[in-house]
């Protein structure tokens, strides 16, 4: 009885294990970014994924000025601010607020209690959120394309990787039917658009 001819492994799948690797690579950093970027961003009604609000109290001496521009001018120098307010206005009879680049100060005009609120910028996930929204960056709409592309070769090649049982033709086929079920599903239950 002839020996059974048996399969040649496919002389394509080292190269393909290759270049899935190291466009994975080069994928992992921009998949942080947009990642985490895109967790903050699904957020906005319970937080402000770019700042960070916050409120500060300060004293200054008292008497201030009766004109407005001269009281914010001497609450600024005690204060050490140097920038110039973008308004100065009494929001109560007592009360004077002085409007800066991201705060405002209240101040007490009777007491010389300063409440200060204002927002700090979130560095690193601001930016990331300013990329992944990619809000008027023609440059940037390139880099993003290519990253998609990346990923769409990835999940491409990735059906390819293992043959046999453990590939497309087997488990690894059902689990890709589960992926596009899940956004599928989703848009039918919820009623979609």
């Amino acid at each position: 009885m002839p020996e059974p001819e048996r399969r040649r492994p496919a002389r394509w799948r080292p190269w393909l294990r290759a270049l899935h690797r190291d466009i994975g690579y080069v994928a992992v950093g921009l998949t942080f970014v947009y990642a985490l970027s895109g967790l903050a961003v699904n957020h906005l009604a319970d937080w402000d994924p770019n700042f960070v609000n916050y409120e500060a109290r300060h004293q200054v001496a008292v008497p201030l000025p009766e004109d407005d521009r001269a009281a914010a001018d001497q609450v600024l120098a005690a204060l050490a601010i140097d920038s110039p307010p973008t308004e100065v206005y009494r929001s109560d009879v007592r009360e004077l607020s002085i409007l800066l680049d991201g705060s405002t100060l209240h101040v007490d005009l009777d007491s010389g209690a300063v409440l200060e609120d204002g927002q700090r910028p979130r560095l690193l996930l601001r930016l990331a959120n300013w990329l992944h929204l990619n809000r008027g960056k023609k440059a940037w709409t390139y880099i993003a394309d290519g990253y998609a592309v990346f990923l769409l070769f990835l999940a491409a090649s990735g059906l390819f990787m293992l043959p046999g049982r453990k590939g497309l033709v087997g488990r690894g086929g059902l689990l890709v039917l589960l992926g596009i079920a899940v956004p599928v599903l989703y848009v039918t239950l919820s009623g979609g658009p």
